[in-house]
C-alpha cells in the first residue's frame, strides 16, 4: 500500500529527488512572498492580480519552446542553465526586497523571468526520467516526484505565513535562492544526455508545430491532454473557495479555518494518496486507471457540491457539511494524483525521445493553464446558478465527458504498459 521506492535506488534520481525535498519549501516561499510584497508595497488586490497575467504567458510560450530546446540540446545542460536562471531569479528577489525599492513593476518583471526559466527547466526534466529508469518504475518515480510537489504547497505557505511578519521578504527570497543549490548540484552529478535519434532543425516555432502535428497522430496520447482538460476545466471548484468558506460556512470575509481547509484538501489527498501509491507500479491498464480516476474525481467534486448544498441549508454553523466538503476534495486530489502519475508516465513511455520534451512541454501548458480557465468558467457559473450548482454540476460534466471521450476513443482505455517478468 505504501509508495514505491525502488526508482531511489537509481542514484541519479534519488539525487534529484532528494534535492527537491529541500527546492520545493524554498519556491514556495516565493509562491507566498510575491504576491505579498506586491499587496504590502500597492495595497491594490488588482496589482496582485497581474501575477496571474505575468505568470501564465511566459509559462506558455516558454513551456512550448523549452520542450522545443529540450528536444535539440543535451537536457543536463538545459537543467544547468535554468536552475542557474532560477537561483539568480531569486537573488535578484532578495536583492530588490533588500533595498526596499518598492516598484511593482520590477518585482512583476522579476515574476515574469522566473517563470520563463521553470517553464524551460520542467518540460526538460520530466523529459530526463525515461533515460534514467525502466518504464516500469516511472508511475513510481512521477507518484514521487508529486507528493514532495504537493507536501511542499501545504508546508511552505504555512511556513512563509509565520515567518513573513518576523523576517520580511528578503530572508525568504533568500532562503529561495540556497535551497536551490540543491537542485544544482544533483544536476550537475547526471550524466550527458543527449537526444536519442534523428535532431533536425532548430528549436523554434517549426519544431514546436512539428511537436503538436506528432501530437495529433496519436490518439492515446492526445487523450491524456484531453481527459486532463476535461476534469480540471470543469472539475476544479477552486475559484469559489472564498465565497463557499463565507457564505456557506459562515467564515469571515477575510479568511479563517474553513477558508484555509477548503484550499488545503485537494493537496491534503494528493500527499496522501502519493503515500500510499505503491498500488500504481502494479497497474499495466493505465489506460482504463485513468478513466476511473478521473471518474472519482468527478464523483468526489459532485460531493462537494452536495455538501455545499447541505451547508447552505442548514441554519447556523455547519461543521459537519464542512467536514464532508474538505473529505470529498481529499479524496479528489488523491484520485488527481493518481491519475497524473499514470498520465505523466504515458507521455513519457509512448513517445519517442526526440519528441518527449515538446510533448512535456505542451503537458506543462496543460497543467498550468486549464485551472485557471476553470476560476473563470466557475466563477461565472456560480454568478448565474450558485456556488453548489456549479460545483456539483461540474463534477456531473467531468464524469459525463470523459465516459463519451471513453467510447470515442477505445484505443486510449486499452493502452497498456508491459512488465518485465
Amino acid at each position: 500500500m505504501l509508495a514505491d521506492t525502488r526508482p531511489l535506488q537509481d542514484p541519479h534520481f534519488r539525487r534529484l529527488w532528494t534535492a527537491n525535498i529541500v527546492t520545493v519549501v524554498g519556491a514556495q516561499l516565493t509562491v507566498v512572498a510575491v504576491p505579498a510584497q506586491i499587496y504590502a508595497d500597492t495595497g491594490s488586490s488588482a496589482y496582485v492580480g497581474l501575477t496571474g497575467v505575468f505568470g501564465l504567458v511566459p509559462l506558455v510560450v516558454f513551456g512550448l519552446w523549452g520542450g522545443a530546446l529540450a528536444d535539440h540540446f543535451d537536457r543536463r545542460t538545459i537543467l544547468m542553465v535554468t536552475t542557474t536562471g532560477l537561483i539568480g531569479t531569486a537573488a535578484l528577489f532578495c536583492l530588490q526586497a533588500a533595498l526596499g525599492l518598492g516598484n511593482v513593476w520590477l518585482l512583476l518583471g522579476l515574476f515574469a523571468v522566473q517563470q520563463g526559466f521553470f517553464a524551460v527547466n520542467q518540460p526538460t526534466r520530466a523529459a530526463v526520467l525515461p533515460r534514467l529508469l525502466d518504464a516500469e518504475m516511472l508511475p513510481a518515480a512521477n507518484a514521487l516526484n508529486m507528493t514532495v510537489m504537493q507536501a511542499g504547497a501545504i508546508g511552505g505557505p504555512l511556513i512563509a505565513g509565520v515567518l513573513i511578519p518576523f523576517t520580511g521578504f528578503s530572508w525568504l527570497y533568500l532562503a529561495d535562492a540556497v535551497c536551490l543549490l540543491a537542485t544544482l548540484w544533483a544536476v550537475i552529478r547526471l550524466p550527458a544526455l543527449p537526444i536519442e535519434g534523428l535532431v533536425s532543425g532548430a528549436p523554434g516555432l517549426r519544431s514546436v508545430i512539428e511537436g503538436i502535428t506528432y501530437l495529433r497522430g496519436q490518439p492515446v496520447l492526445m487523450m491524456s491532454f484531453v481527459v486532463d482538460i476535461i476534469a480540471m476545466l470543469f472539475g476544479m471548484p477552486r475559484a469559489l473557495f472564498p465565497e463557499i468558506a463565507h457564505e456557506s460556512f459562515l467564515g469571515p470575509e477575510e479568511g479563517g479555518l474553513a477558508f484555509a481547509l477548503l484550499f488545503a484538501g485537494i493537496p491534503i489527498g494528493a500527499v496522501l494518496g502519493g503515500v500510499f501509491s505503491g498500488w500504481v507500479s502494479r497497474i499495466t491498464a493505465q489506460g482504463r486507471a485513468v478513466i476511473w480516476c478521473i471518474i472519482v474525481w468527478g464523483l468526489a467534486m459532485v460531493g462537494f457540491g452536495l455538501a455545499v448544498f447541505g451547508a447552505d441549508a442548514t441554519s447556523g454553523p455547519a461543521r459537519g457539511w464542512l467536514v464532508f466538503a474538505v473529505l470529498m476534495l481529499v479524496v479528489g486530489g488523491a484520485a488527481d494524483m493518481a491519475s497524473a502519475a499514470f498520465r505523466t508516465s504515458m507521455l513519457q513511455t509512448a513517445a519517442a525521445d526526440e519528441v518527449r520534451g515538446r510533448l512535456q512541454g505542451i503537458f506543462i501548458v496543460v497543467v498550468a493553464g486549464g485551472p485557471r480557465i476553470a476560476d473563470v468558467a466557475h466563477g461565472a457559473s456560480a454568478a448565474m446558478v450558485g456556488t453548489a450548482a456549479a460545483a456539483a454540476g461540474g463534477g456531473v460534466l467531468v464524469v459525463v465527458l470523459v465516459v463519451v471521450a471513453a467510447l470515442a476513443v477505445p484505443s486510449f482505455v486499452r493502452y497498456r504498459v508491459t512488465r518485465s517478468a
